[in-house]
């Protein structure tokens, strides 16, 4: 057992013994007292040999370790233990309890798994290696489901790291130091190349817990086996434009061979495109997108030294990608690398490796701790460990939308689809494509959230409309909120209109089950406390001298006990008015036949009912008119957020774009320097004028006006959509016709 409490095979927590006493593990109780985490205890129950200890060692991400199926146990009965890091939650402790059969005297099946045991590990656990995109049998590229399966369920922002280069040059190896573990990217040993398609791993940003570090392992470049140099390729140009940052891996040194051997990168601009439109220089927007480089040298045997003084790796790798004076074919061939590698990634670093160790020892790298290994090789590995985590960006989409777990799953069916179509992946279709699909999927979250929550808090019918409405705003505030931190590129704001349309509708729907609701009560109240007076009605008990004045003391204390009653809801008053309004041809009936009522009381008891009827009118369009202006409010609160929220959204757009232009920009100012050292001033000249387009655009988003102006152009796209409800009286006119 290690200290945190992690176990490397379970034991038993408890035991009953044939005799029926039970006795407690002093070890397991020493291991649970260790563990200071929360814990998730999952215990499993049921007759032998059913099947538990193999649902349980693949919960534990195992293959073996409860004991499976009969064989020889000591008497009595045990529960077992196992305490494991928790697969999801790295600040809880996952404890798995398996308890010995128990006896049953029917015959039960044995239970079949429905899953290859050979394969491992568990489904979809993130932190274990899994194909992301494959060759299939007729060697097409191909996503793997269960791959999109893992990135679905990553909401955080992916830090993207991929690495590419030749095969058997080590690329596994770094990629799982990187990961934090010994093992998980295939090693091999031998001459043949181990990984194919592009491998994916999943696991905590050492350096940001709001971060997901995602690593891919490709296949190796130049496979003798494989034989396709077409596959190559699109390997390549897939982890640049699934990446933030690009490793490539090569042995040696950084020689024109060595150079030679990128080539993939010079076919890029035949590969990808930026806009559907294409354009003879979308190769120079390349950098705008493009992951940060990262050259790693392996097995370096050099002194790093040029012209007799000592260089750092990043000069030593500028110096190899120095261009060459002259114009013939072979000094172009010479250029066109390195001119990519220095104009289409917005930045540049080099590791150099000494040898981990000697020939023999390394053919098990992955089991060799570090102190096995040549310190300065163990003293390198980790400083580019250090630069990776604290360098290495969130992967973003052209024009600087965060770019999560799921969007990356997207992002690669999207671009394997487009190559197996035939057709060169395009960026500005690709994000329009995700747009969509990600601000369809916004709309549906968002809206779902609102309804839920509103459900869960309004309790049907509210004392007043402002009640509601103040539930109202709460959860449309949150689903706000949701909807805006996925929707991006929301052109015209279609997506969001969508949005305040479907909340809308139903806040409009429960407004007016609100009232529905209040009518059912409140006139299911007037019924009960009704009852006498429609008997009397029946019986004709009112139909004699003085039987009007019985009437009104009668109805005066329904009203009274009407207006006691609580939880009525909003529609009260209109209720009561429809109903007094309806008592008015009885009493003047009553009025007319009552002979002992003189014609000056009959006509001061008329105009004594009309202005309680009037008061009673008067009281419901009141009650009426202050629904209808909560919801003008509830509109005008409704627009104000979705445009605060709006201007909140293009400001982050306007940030990311800032930036976005700065790296490009600084990107351009090294290049012209460089070029201007190495002799090249027609180039230079060249990228003068890029220079100055940068700044102009920089200059022009830095302006206060300009989110405003696109704001204001937003802001005509976002119409109120809050109807006001018609008044429900048609609901209860007819209601009271049955009392007289």
């Amino acid at each position: 057992m290690e200290p945190d409490g992690y176990m490397e095979r379970p034991i038993h927590l408890l035991e009953i013994s044939p005799s029926g006493s039970l006795r407690l593990n002093p070890e397991a109780m020493k291991i649970l007292s260790a563990i200071t985490q929360s814990v998730l205890v999952v215990t499993i129950l049921g007759p032998p040999n059913t099947g538990k200890s193999y649902l349980m060692n693949r919960l534990a991400n195992q293959r073996k370790g409860f004991p499976v199926g009969p064989g020889n146990k000591p008497p009595g009965r045990r529960m077992w233990m196992w305490c494991l890091p928790h697969p999801h939650r790295g600040d809880q402790r996952l404890v798995i309890l398996d308890v010995d059969g128990l006896e049953t005297k029917e015959q039960v099946e044995r239970i079949v798994p429905l899953m290859n045991p050979s394969a491992g590990r568990a489904v979809y656990n993130v932190e274990e290696p899994v194909c992301l995109i494959e060759n299939s049998a007729s060697g097409e590229l191909q996503v793997n489901q269960e791959a999109l399966n893992i990135l679905s369920e990553i909401s955080q922002p992916a830090v993207v790291v991929a690495i590419v280069g030749l095969y058997r040059t080590g690329k596994s190896y770094l990629m799982n130091k990187l990961a934090g573990r010994q093992r998980g990217f295939s090693l091999g040993s031998t001459i043949q190349s181990h990984t194919k398609g592009i491998w994916m791993m999943c696991v905590p940003h050492p350096r940001n817990p709001d971060h997901r570090l995602i690593l891919l392992d490709t296949e190796g470049l130049g496979d003798v086996e494989k034989g396709d140099e077409k596959n190559d390729s699109w390997i390549f140009a897939l982890a640049v434009l699934l990446s933030s940052m690009l490793v490539y891996n090569s042995m040696g040194t950084i020689d024109q061979y060595a150079v030679g051997k990128l080539h993939y990168i010079t076919e890029l601009t035949e590969l990808i495109k930026v806009k559907s439109g294409g354009g003879d220089d979308e190769c120079m927007e390349f950098a705008r997108f493009f992951p940060a480089f990262v050259w790693s040298i392996r097995d370096f045997t050099l002194d790093l030294e040029l012209e007799g003084r000592k260089v750092t790796a990043d000069e030593y790798l500028d110096n190899g990608l120095k261009l060459k004076q002259g114009t013939s074919k072979k000094i172009q061939d010479y250029n066109l690398p390195r001119e990519c590698i220095r104009n289409y990634f917005p930045t540049r670093k080099c590791f150099v490796f000494d040898r981990p160790a000697e020939k023999e020892v390394m053919k098990n790298m992955d089991q060799l701790p570090d102190s096995s290994l040549y310190p300065a090789f163990v003293k390198q590995a980790q400083e580019f460990l250090e630069y990776v985590y604290s360098t290495a960006q969130i992967k973003r989409l052209k024009g600087g939308h965060t770019v999560t777990g799921r969007l990356l799953g997207n992002l690669a069916r999207t671009y394997v689809d487009s190559i197996r179509s035939g057709n060169v992946p395009c960026l500005e279709s690709t994000v329009h494509m995700l747009a969509e699909i990600e601000n369809t999927a916004a709309v549906s979250e968002a809206t779902k959230a609102y309804e839920g929550w509103m459900e869960e808090q309004v309790s049907l019918p509210t004392g007043t409309a402002e009640e509601l409405s103040a539930i109202h705003n709460q959860c449309q505030s949150r689903a706000l909120q949701l909807f805006m931190k996925r929707c991006f590129k929301d052109e015209g704001q279609k997506y969001q209109r969508e949005f305040m349309s479907s909340v809308a509708k139903i806040y409009t729907n429960m407004c007016e089950k609100n009232r529905k609701e209040s009518v059912d009560i409140s006139s299911a109240i007037i019924s009960g406390l009704g009852a006498v007076i429609k008997e009397k009605m029946q019986t004709g008990s009112y139909a004699k001298p003085g039987g009007y004045t019985e009437y009104v003391k009668d109805l005066a204390e329904l009203v009274e006990g009407y207006r006691a009653k609580t939880g009525k809801g909003v529609q009260a008053e209109q209720v009561l008015q429809d109903f007094l309004e309806k008592k008015q041809q009885m009493s003047e009936h009553l009025r007319l036949f009552d002979k002992n009522m003189t014609a000056r009381e009959k006509e001061l008891a008329a105009e004594r009912e009309r202005a309680e009827v009037a008061e009673q009118e008067r009281k419901g369009r009141e009650e009426e008119k202050r629904a209808a202006e909560q919801l003008r409010e509830d509109e005008k609160q409704a627009m104000e957020e979705n445009v605060a929220h709006l201007k909140e959204k293009l400001e982050q757009d306007r940030r990311s774009l800032h930036q976005e232009h700065e790296k490009v920009l600084k990107q351009r100012l090294l290049e012209q320097k460089k070029l201007l050292e190495e002799g090249f001033h027609g180039r230079a000249k060249e990228i003068e004028q890029q220079i100055d387009s940068l700044k102009k655009q920089q200059k022009e988003m830095e302006s206060p006006s300009y989110v405003d102006m696109v704001l204001d152009m937003a802001i005509v796209a976002l119409p109120g959509y809050y109807k006001l409800i018609p008044a429900s009286a048609k609901l209860v006119k007819t209601l009271w016709t049955k009392f007289f």
